[in-house]
């Protein structure tokens, strides 16, 4: 798959659900409607969704929701999954999790073939953490963490920057990842559905983070890359690589090689375009996948050259009106 701008697409991202456990404040608001359960696609019909785009030239495969381990028999269709690792057509498959329900799915994720995560925690305060996310449990994620990495996982911490919440953290922060041999990983926030806040009081530019932390730490410039938008530095004082995901201070939109799949079907080629393509419905009207293959050509055919995410005092308004738990995390 070659996008109009010479980018071959080969990393999936797929919403496996738009529902979570957690209502992080920059995700969601506190009261939210998520979709009929019929709209849903099927645990058959995102394998067949997955597996066509892997045999148009997906390498790697990411499971998101919403929270990907709250769906119902997941690890069913992880373990499907699977078998495209064992046959070499897939490269990767590994999911973004917020860590509630990892302790009880850790080994057996390890068993399908899965070699790393990502874990979003951005503070390390009890009180802040349920705070921030208004349910959830620290104790409990820690604990997902520790047996993910007995099981095997490696694992990438991911932090949302928040000025005036974690701001102060974000050293502890990387020290306490690279002390458990772990990765961190920084995100600006994005204008992504209403919210109850006002996120021109919750961005925080990571040009400003990374100028905080030259003036503590060595930090060096390295070609490293996981297939996503993250740009990384080894750190000389922890021997750890810190990441940074910059959509609204450097966008990263020449390299994208990245499309998204909502649990309805709905394929996204653009986080920040409303752009997209109804999959659900050549899926349902036949056995094969001619119709399938079809719809995925014509959307990849109008794929954007980049996003127009804005943030600041003029446009309060998202960017995107949707949430990021129904584009997947």
């Amino acid at each position: 798959m070659i996008d109009p701008f010479g980018r071959a697409i080969t990393y999936l991202r797929i919403s496996v659900t738009d529902r979570c456990d957690f209502r992080c404040v920059y995700c969601m608001a506190e009261d939210m409607t998520f979709l009929p359960k019929r709209d849903l696609l099927s645990l058959e019909e995102l394998d067949r969704l997955a597996s066509a785009f892997i045999s148009k030239g997906v390498r790697k495969l990411r499971l998101t929701g919403g929270e990907p381990l709250v769906r119902k028999n997941i690890m069913h269709l992880i373990r499907s999954l699977s078998r495209h690792l064992e046959s070499g057509a897939l490269e990767e498959l590994t999911l973004t999790t917020n860590g509630s329900q990892l302790a009880r799915h850790a080994a057996e994720l390890a068993d399908c073939g899965v070699k790393r995560i990502n874990v979003s925690v951005d503070t390390l305060d009890a009180d802040k953490f349920r705070q921030i996310t208004r349910w959830g449990d620290l104790a409990k994620v820690r604990e997902g963490i520790r047996a993910a990495q007995a099981a095997g996982l490696k694992i990438k911490i991911n932090a949302v920057a928040l000025k005036g919440f974690n701001d102060a953290e974000i050293p502890a922060m990387m020290e306490w990842a690279h002390g458990e041999g772990m990765e961190l990983t920084l995100i600006e926030t994005m204008p992504l559905g209403e919210i109850d806040a006002d996120r021109t009081d919750q961005y925080l530019p990571l040009s400003t983070v990374r100028a905080g932390l030259e003036a503590r730490y060595t930090l060096r410039d390295i070609p490293f890359r996981t297939g996503g938008p993250a740009r990384y530095v080894e750190v000389a004082e922890t021997g750890g690589r810190l990441g940074f995901i910059t959509p609204m201070t450097h966008n990263f939109c020449e390299s994208c090689n990245r499309v998204r799949v909502t649990c309805t079907g709905t394929l996204f080629m653009c986080l920040g375009q409303e752009d997209a393509a109804d999959l659900r419905t050549p899926m349902r009207a036949s056995e094969g996948d001619a119709l399938l293959h079809q719809a995925i050509d014509e959307a990849i055919g109008r794929k954007p050259k980049g996003h127009d995410f804005v943030i600041d005092r003029a446009t309060r308004r998202p960017s995107v009106s949707r949430h990021m738990s129904v584009t997947g995390g």
